[in-house]
């Protein structure tokens, strides 16, 4: 798990931008990780994003080489949520309508396809927490926008039951067994 800054891209290195995964190393390895395997570099080989989080995102970023965590989180199939804490700012004056409201929790389309329900609720004035069970290419910031809101922050603070919890900005840790049993065994 890793916590990605903004900046980094989450697959494949871009337009001059790291990937996430050149933060994995001993030194960015979050002093508090519980896992007692040792980091190597040849684990590094092989390791790919199981989702994406855009370059102007930050938070939960899962790491794997296992065909089968990744087919959990992101297969086709999945229902895994994914949590966000949005901050947007209205383009109208006032808050955003309730109709808008529910209209982001159900009866969006992008991509001419419906998007699964989604559960998105109101924190503060111009906050928003969304949870999704699907990853569209930029979905909420596509989303917000089609309700006339602009996404100028946003945090992915939980795939299933991996939350981010504590991990600091730029570090990563290790799965832990049961972690690790808990996605593979769905």
């Amino acid at each position: 798990l890793i916590n990605k800054p903004m900046g980094y891209v989450s697959g494949q290195a871009e337009d001059g931008y790291k990937p996430a995964v050149a933060l994995v190393n001993a030194s960015t390895r979050w002093s508090e990780d519980k896992a007692a395997t040792q980091f190597h570099p040849t684990q590094l080989r092989s390791l790919v994003p199981a989702g994406r989080l855009d370059i102007d995102s930050v938070g939960l970023l899962v790491l794997t080489q296992d065909g089968r965590i990744a087919k959990h989180l992101i297969g086709e199939d999945t229902s895994v949520e994914k949590e966000y804490l949005v901050r947007v700012q209205y383009s109208k004056p006032g808050k955003l309508p309730e109709a808008d409201l529910k209209r982001l929790n159900h009866g969006l389309m992008l991509d001419g396809r419906q998007l699964k329900p989604a559960y998105v609720s109101r924190m503060e004035s111009h906050r928003l927490k969304f949870i999704l069970r699907e990853g569209r290419n930029r979905q909420i910031r596509r989303m917000c926008e089609m309700v006339e809101l602009e996404v100028t922050d946003l945090l992915r603070v939980r795939i299933g039951p991996l939350k981010l919890d504590n991990l600091p900005e730029g570090k990563w840790r290790m799965l832990t067994a049961e972690e690790r049993e808990s996605l593979i065994n769905g």
